[in-house]
């Protein structure tokens, strides 16, 4: 049975219970030294998101597969996503290939299977490091640019999904165990090699690291994406709908109708106010809320705008 890890939970509780959990920790560059601090404090002290962090660490530790995407921080989650592509490149497979050279060079048999080996695991790094520098350059940078209120005119996350979900099939995880395989199976029986094993226990802890790290962006970043862009439609619509009432035209009443005909016709205040037989006063009152609800404030402006609207006769004007 799996706990769930809460805010005030004790950090070092959750470091020295859940050594999958570390993988997370380490890639939010949280440091030792936790004292007995809530995982909240020290997320707090080190400028983390609690919620996004507490996700991430359940779902590692399979506590918590079914993630509030509401809740989680879209900066922080890219933040450690982009954490753990440096991590892999500048440590787990670096470290990983040290150790299969060092199990190859051990061998002392006569064979190119560990020759082979190599040379598939070199052509898998080269594959994932293509995957996740296109996160890095396109995919991160989009869901930014979504946060802050623009519109990529870019592929959308649903294009991307797809992409990542095949490039996963095929290269991230089924080739890492087919690797696997292949040693177990094919690697010269009369070598007995310690360090071989070794470096098929830390390929196992890679396979499985990978594996979770494609789950988090499959099921938490491409989710959180996809609210983004859900809410930054709504936003456009409502900022479409708010643009359209404040263009919208306050219609004119019978009498500024009337006064907008004498206006058109040339007439002056008093003119209209001895026709009309009103005061100055409102005719001037009457230009004012005619002027403020079309919002044109010229003669030549309210002329085109009355012919327009079949207000007045452009043949009565000449």
């Amino acid at each position: 049975m799996y706990t769930t890890y809460k805010p005030g939970d004790r950090m070092d509780r959750l470091m020295s219970n859940e050594a999958e959990a570390l993988r997370i920790i380490s890639r939010f560059d949280l440091a030792l030294g936790v004292g007995e601090q809530t995982i909240e404090e020290a997320c707090e002290k080190a400028n983390i998101h609690t919620a996004t962090f507490l996700a991430l660490v359940n779902y590692k530790i399979g506590a918590e597969r079914d993630v509030n995407i509401a809740e989680i921080s879209v900066p922080t989650l890219i933040s450690y996503l982009r954490q753990s592509h440096h991590h892999f490149f500048e440590f787990s497979l670096p470290m990983l290939r040290r150790k299969l050279i060092e199990a190859v060079n051990y061998s002392a048999h006569d064979s190119k299977i560990p020759v082979l080996i190599m040379q598939y695991f070199d052509n898998y790094v080269n594959e994932i490091s293509l995957h996740m520098e296109q996160e890095n350059k396109e995919v991160f940078p989009y869901a930014e640019a979504i946060m802050q209120g623009k519109v990529p005119n870019t592929k959308n996350i649903n294009e991307y999904a797809k992409h990542h979900h095949d490039v996963d099939d095929q290269n991230m995880a089924d080739k890492l165990a087919e690797l696997k395989k292949l040693i177990i199976r094919f690697y010269p029986a009369s070598d007995s090699n310690p360090l071989m094993f070794s470096a098929l226990y830390d390929l196992f802890l890679t396979e499985q690291d990978i594996a979770t790290h494609c789950s988090i962006e499959d099921n938490i970043l491409i989710p959180a994406i996809r609210m983004l862009e859900h809410n930054n439609k709504i936003k456009q619509l409502h900022s479409s709908e708010h643009n359209e009432e404040e263009n919208e035209t306050e219609p004119l009443s019978e009498r500024e109708i009337d006064v907008l005909k004498k206006v058109v016709s040339g007439l002056s205040n008093k003119e209209i106010a001895d026709e009309l037989c009103i005061s100055i006063h409102t005719v001037i009152s009457h230009r004012k809320n005619i002027t403020r609800k079309l919002n044109i404030h010229s003669t030549a402006g309210l002329t085109i705008y009355a012919i327009v609207n079949n207000i007045v006769d452009i043949e009565s004007l000449r």
